[in-house]
């Protein structure tokens, strides 16, 4: 069963902030997309941005605003393809270069184009003043280009520009993705040493003491999130009850979650549907699966898919396991796990054949 992160790249490479120039409808179209993406909005705000480049209207933004769109869709050759034409665009200032280059580079990263990932970050090494995130990021390129040294250098030095628990955690999570959690437990461990200040501290110091598997501290650190009013510390609380093998206290942390305000609903569900496939109840897993599908951004989308050829695959169905398996790699050719699945469900195809 895949374990993922809870941050992702993207919130790393989040920067500079759009904002429209002169009157008229080209103006509002471009500041709707604005907010449709601030909210999540993408589908919405890659039309709009869409619109906006057709216009001719901040051609460098418009593009560049259509590629992180794309970008959260998990449509990442369109998103490349946009970002490129951002960068080609005249008006497009250094720093928003700069800022279009570590996307664009995330964007290929994430469609497996690493050589091209490189490329841009190399640029941004050499043309640009580096920054924690830019380091992360090229970090995760070397890292899957399986060039070890590098990443562990590039990881270092974001680390030493961003020692704060966001960081620790991410470095951690790339390293664990590539089965090597070892390379990454020295960050946790360093961050530790930080003190805690406030309930999202409280809530990153559970979640590394979560991967470290020491429950009992991270139930503790948490407890003091949840008590300061964190909601995500209920998800984190979850994963921890399921660790243990009490799905009942992991049900009850996800539905917690899931009932609050500003929870990302489609997180709670995947929960939810892991507590499902650990007492074999793959139905219900599919239930949940289809609601938090509904609700989903391409990452936590990313996360339910896998695990629904994870519950075909439990279920003995394993032409249907096969067919979602192809659909998933087809949209995340990134994901190494799955790649993995895939041949095994190939293999049991051709076994029944």
């Amino acid at each position: 069963m895949k374990k993922r992160r809870i941050g992702w790249l993207l919130a790393a490479c989040l920067g500079i902030s759009l904002t429209a120039g002169c009157g008229g409808q080209e103006q509002e179209t471009y500041r709707q997309a604005e907010k449709d993406l601030e909210q999540g909005n993408y589908e919405t705000a890659l039309q709009g941005f869409g619109t906006s480049a057709e216009n001719g209207y901040k051609l460098p933004e418009s593009y560049r605003g259509a590629g992180i769109s794309a970008l959260h869709l998990g449509n990442y050759e369109d998103a490349v393809s946009y970002l490129t034409s951002a960068l080609d665009s005249e008006g497009a200032g250094r720093s928003l270069k700069q800022d279009i280059l570590s996307y664009r580079a995330t964007a290929e990263l994430k469609s497996g184009l690493l050589d091209d990932a490189m490329a841009d970050c190399q640029t941004l090494a050499s043309d640009y003043s580096m920054t924690a995130d830019n380091y992360y990021l090229t970090g995760c390129v070397a890292l899957a280009m399986d060039s070890y040294d590098e990443a562990a250098s590039n990881f270092e030095q974001a680390y030493a520009e961003d020692g704060g628990y966001d960081m620790a955690i991410q470095i951690y999570e790339a390293y664990l993705n590539r089965d090597m959690g070892a390379d990454g437990s020295r960050y946790l461990e360093a961050v530790l040493q930080t003190e805690a200040k406030d309930a999202e501290d409280y809530c990153s110091r559970g979640q590394v003491y979560y991967y470290m598997q020491d429950y009992e501290n991270a139930k503790t650190e948490l407890n003091k999130a949840v008590e300061q009013g964190s909601s995500e510390a209920k998800l984190i609380l979850g994963m921890v009850s399921l660790a243990q093998g009490d799905t009942a206290g992991a049900r009850t942390m996800y539905q917690e979650y899931i009932d609050g305000e500003d929870s990302i609903r489609a997180k709670g569900y995947n929960g939810l549907a892991l507590c499902d496939i650990a007492d074999g109840t793959y139905d219900s897993a599919l239930t949940n699966i289809a609601s938090g599908v509904a609700e989903a951004d391409t990452e936590d989308m990313q996360d339910l898919l896998f695990n629904e050829i994870v519950v075909y695959e439990k279920k003995l169905d394993f032409a249907t396991a096969l067919t979602k398996a192809q659909e998933y790699v087809e949209m995340f050719p990134d994901d190494r796990d799955a790649a993995k699945e895939l041949t095994f469900l190939q293999s049991r195809a051709g076994n029944a054949s």
